[in-house]
């Protein structure tokens, strides 16, 4: 059985969406491990909820980056994890967690990359006036949001959008196909088996 780790840092909806179609569809892989730099976040209870163990840590509790990192590393083997998806989670990864997973780290972000990296990457399409959004899923190397390209789906906007409703469109579009990216990556068929 395949298993993948998801990194949250907030509410934990698209978490929620991976692991539900990983049931729904009976996938031949176990989402082992979520990861979750804020120990307070909702996402905790969503994986507490699905018997997801959880490792959360507080940042500022580590001499520095490449320590919590390692620790994260210790979880992951420790769950014998292929794959991380990030789903939310709000910090780059650094070179320790890279060398070690170099590959097998992806992201989905809310726009159609290269356009509108980092944060708050809805809003600045909105207020760029676009009239195609998106999402991407990538793989994670050093940069922010720069990685290769893996998958886009696009959405039209028009001039009754509102930057809520594009928000809600967009999270749609997250739920409905990371879990299908995941599932490609892991090498499942349409099914959830093994390819």
């Amino acid at each position: 059985m395949k298993k993948f780790a998801v990194f949250a840092s907030g509410n934990g909806s698209n978490f929620e969406a991976i692991v539900t179609r990983l049931k729904e569809e009976n996938w031949d892989a176990s989402a082992a491990l979520l990861v979750c730099d804020k120990p307070q976040a909702k996402v905790i209870e969503r994986a507490e909820a699905f018997h997801i163990p959880s490792f959360a840590f507080e940042p500022k509790s580590y001499e520095n980056k490449a320590a919590f990192e390692q620790a994260i590393i210790e979880q992951l083997r420790l769950h014998e994890v292929e794959l991380i998806a990030l789903a939310g989670y709000m910090r780059l990864i650094g070179d320790t967690l890279l060398q070690a997973y170099g590959g097998k780290i992806i992201n989905i972000h809310p726009s159609l990359l290269p356009a509108f990296p980092g944060i708050d990457a809805v809003g600045q399409a909105f207020r760029a006036g676009v009239k195609v959004a998106g999402i991407t899923v990538h793989y994670v190397d050093e940069g922010m949001d720069t990685g290769p390209i893996i998958a886009q789906k696009a959405i039209e906007i028009d001039e009754h959008d509102t930057l809520e409703t594009i928000e809600q469109r967009i999270h749609k579009l997250e739920h409905k196909w990371y879990p299908s990216v995941i599932k490609q990556l892991l090498g499942l068929n349409n099914r959830g088996e093994k390819a």
